[in-house]
């Protein structure tokens, strides 16, 4: 099917400015070879549409289809035990230093088979779809290894062979060190972080390159020598700054004209203005200052102020944030970061998108880019956020076909 125009709707264009939301009453899409052709109220369809066939969605609410631009859903095993040890008083510092934290992930990571991980990561895929997600961005970063993290994103990659969703995948070799280099993070990087970069992108497995920058994880200094071996090879940045302290690893990220700075609990608000002008995306991943109990508020204030983009993710991960609904992480940047239900949709399209290179393709209702759109059983798109749980998702337009779920 390669024309059809989608009718009676509530489009939810997100188109920046104007009015909330990009809404049009009584709306319309038109896709033609799975790109949109046009959108805009049913009366204003162009002639040119009108012998077109039509679908009608009997007032549902259209969205562009949901990105969640900040995941590490491939991995073994689970840390159920630790979440009982964080609700005893013990800090996430506190158990990363003991050996637990991504320690233990990798070594279960290490211990799965590639179909184990495959299989794992679809569970998790799947709670996605059914929250109209179109696009996930999976790291490694739990197999510390030059071969054990290529394994993690030839994975990733597979997703895509079983489910319908376009797969963005990032190289997070430092992500933390493993017992092999506990005493020796420079030589981790040397020889395995960078030549493993290397060797990924020489495969095409990498699509964007992070780090955690932190205390408990690695340096500015040793993320520069990271960042400079992807600005070598041409592959653009993001980071993992400011979620446990302040090291300025956000403004290593602009320095790089990184994609994002993601979590950001201790971004400076005399450093946003930094972001601002590089056009860094903040990414706000509140399922981790959830689960870890965390008080320190990201600077949403100078964020707004300086018209810094914010895009909300799961951060789906089995430490610090074991979710995988990116609408129960939107309810949460509400009432956890105040941001507004039209804020968080942005973040979870528009702004997504933005976070992950693919702004000219998805995160709009607007001739020329993807028709991947998410078809909603709500009056209103700030029922989204609102509503936690529950199955709102009537279906998918996929290409440019409707899939009733």
């Amino acid at each position: 099917m390669s024309r059809r125009v989608f009718a009676n709707c509530l489009l939810a264009t997100m188109v920046d400015g104007g009015i909330a939301y990009g809404l049009v009453e009584a709306g319309a899409v038109a896709v033609e070879k799975g790109l949109i052709a046009w959108a805009g109220p049913i009366a204003d369809l162009p002639v040119e549409f009108h012998d077109w066939p039509r679908t009608d969605l009997t007032g549902a609410l259209v969205t562009p289809a949901l990105i969640d631009c900040h995941t590490h859903l491939v991995f073994g095993g689970d840390r159920s035990r630790e979440f009982a040890l964080r609700l005893g008083g013990a800090s996430y510092e506190e158990i990363a230093r003991a050996g637990g934290g991504i320690r233990s992930t990798v070594a279960a990571t290490r211990a799965a088979s590639e179909e184990e991980l495959l299989q794992s990561a679809l569970r998790r895929v799947d709670d996605l779809l059914a929250d109209g997600v179109a696009v996930i961005e999976v790291k490694s970063g739990y197999g510390l290894t030059i071969e054990d993290e290529m394994r993690m994103l030839r994975v990733a990659r597979a997703i895509e062979q079983h489910r319908p969703v376009r797969i963005r995948t990032t190289w997070l070799a430092a992500h933390a060190l493993p017992s092999e280099y506990a005493d020796a993070p420079d030589a981790y990087i040397d020889e395995i972080v960078i030549p493993g970069l290397r060797a990924a992108h020489a495969e095409g497995l990498v699509d964007a390159v992070d780090a955690f920058c932190e205390n408990i994880g690695f340096t500015p200094a040793q993320v520069r020598r990271v960042f400079e071996a992807a600005r070598d090879l041409g592959v653009p940045v993001k980071l993992h700054a400011e979620q446990l302290s302040d090291l300025k690893g956000a403004v290593l990220a602009a320095e790089f004209d990184g994609l994002s700075a993601d979590h950001l609990e201790y971004l400076a608000a005399s450093d946003v203005p930094r972001l601002a002008e590089k056009g860094v995306v903040a990414v706000l991943l509140p399922g981790a200052f959830f689960a870890l109990r965390e008080t320190q508020l990201p600077p949403i204030g100078a964020l707004r102020t300086h018209g810094v983009v914010m895009a909300v993710a799961t951060d789906s991960n089995p430490g610090s944030s074991p979710m995988s609904s990116l609408r129960l992480a939107m309810s949460m940047a509400c009432t956890l970061f105040r941001l507004t239900p039209e804020e968080a949709l942005a973040g979870a399209t528009r702004h997504a998108a933005r976070a992950l290179g693919l702004a000219a393709e998805y995160g709009s209702i607007v001739p020329g880019k993807r028709a991947e759109l998410a078809v909603w059983d709500a009056a209103h798109p700030d029922f989204l956020s609102y509503w936690i749980g529950g199955d709102l998702l009537r279906g998918r337009i996929v290409g440019g076909e409707f899939h009733e779920r």
